[in-house]
């Protein structure tokens, strides 16, 4: 399988976190405690690895209407859109037609609709009518290698030549507030973002040349309520707790590991590191984890700082700063994690 185009997409206001702080000393919830404010004033106001987020509201004041209808036309309103600029924006990159698409594979989980998004990214790049579309939701952060993985599997089944993969979150229709501190942070966090990838069964453009060469899970569900949504109030609210990082950090060991002795190559192939960063907490402990240097993780800490942590389309998004970016060609290393508790990756050869 080859990834042959690379497509994103964020709301058109980005707000920085000193702005958001701003938004929260105007806002009049019950919620707001003097120790909510307190939380979240340290967390805004210091440097967290998050400068900035893109989230689709005309104003921050906005992020406080959260009622369950509000939050779901959020997403309904912002999801088709983003996922369909990221899926258009691949395919052009690609060079390839919408009508030679021969499935859509697309994941979130910050919002339900029914019939899913596929629907929608479907009828915005008018593919063909039996095209093949596939939603799938429940995986959090790490949704992205999961979705490459499906895609992978279609066109090995030779049931498809071109996979349309996309990634869409809308954090912004998934905001909750209490006075618990992983809402808290949450809610500092996340922003809203769609990433798309397109695959094909053999390279296709001019572009930069990347081969999935082969890819690997750990599911550990002993750990699955240290990270994920629950309902409450007919709302989601996310369960983010302190062990998160230390979880990440070994799972991802565990799971480049193993794809390297079954692909029988050194850890020093690895050229370039394509990571979901979760947080700077997060980032610093895959660094120890995986042995890796500043530089190793400079474009997932700059994802972050920009857009803050974007869930499943993260690593979509280092992908294409890294191709874009004059990263050298070689053996590369994507990995994401998240809900479950889950962690995936990939080895690709770049040209």
């Amino acid at each position: 399988m080859h990834i042959v185009g690379l497509g994103t997409a964020v709301p058109p206001r980005s707000f920085t976190q000193a702005e958001c702080w701003e938004a929260l000393q105007r806002a009049d919830r019950p919620e707001i405690t003097p120790r909510t404010r307190a939380v979240l004033k340290g967390i805004l106001n210091h440097d967290h690895g998050i400068e900035r987020r893109s989230l689709a509201l005309d104003s921050l004041d906005e992020g406080f209407e959260l009622d369950p209808d509000t939050l779901h036309q959020r997403f309904l309103s912002h999801a088709p859109k983003l996922a369909s600029r990221a899926a258009a924006d691949a395919l052009a990159a690609a060079g390839i037609a919408p009508r030679e698409v021969d499935a859509v594979v697309v994941s979130t989980c910050t919002g339900y609709l029914c019939p899913g998004l596929t629907s929608y990214v479907a009828e915005a790049l008018d593919l063909r009518s039996d095209a093949l579309h596939l939603d799938l939701v429940g995986q959090g952060c790490g949704a992205a290698l999961p979705n490459l993985r499906t895609a992978e599997a279609l066109i090995a089944s030779r049931r498809c030549e071109t996979v349309v993969s996309v990634c869409v979150e809308v954090c912004s229709a998934a905001f909750y507030l209490d006075n618990d501190l992983g809402v808290l942070v949450s809610a500092c966090l996340f922003g809203d973002g769609a990433g798309a990838a397109v695959l094909s069964s053999r390279p296709r453009g001019t572009r930069r040349g990347v081969e999935w060469i082969g890819a690997g899970s750990l599911n550990n569900p002993s750990q699955r309520d240290a990270l994920r949504f629950e309902q409450r109030g007919g709302m989601l609210r996310n369960i983010l707790t302190l062990p998160v990082p230390e979880l990440a950090a070994r799972h991802a060991r565990t799971v480049l590991g193993e794809v390297l002795a079954r692909e029988g190559l050194a850890r020093e192939a690895i050229g370039a590191w394509v990571l979901h960063a979760g947080g700077r907490r997060v980032l610093d402990a895959l660094r120890g984890s995986l042995a890796l240097g500043e530089s190793d993780v400079r474009l997932s800490a700059s994802v972050l700082r920009e857009y803050g942590n974007l869930s499943s389309p993260f690593v979509l998004f280092v992908l294409k700063a890294a191709l874009e970016g004059g990263v050298p060609a070689g053996t590369w290393w994507m990995s994401s994690f998240g809900a479950g508790f889950s962690c995936h990756g990939a080895l690709l050869r770049v040209a």
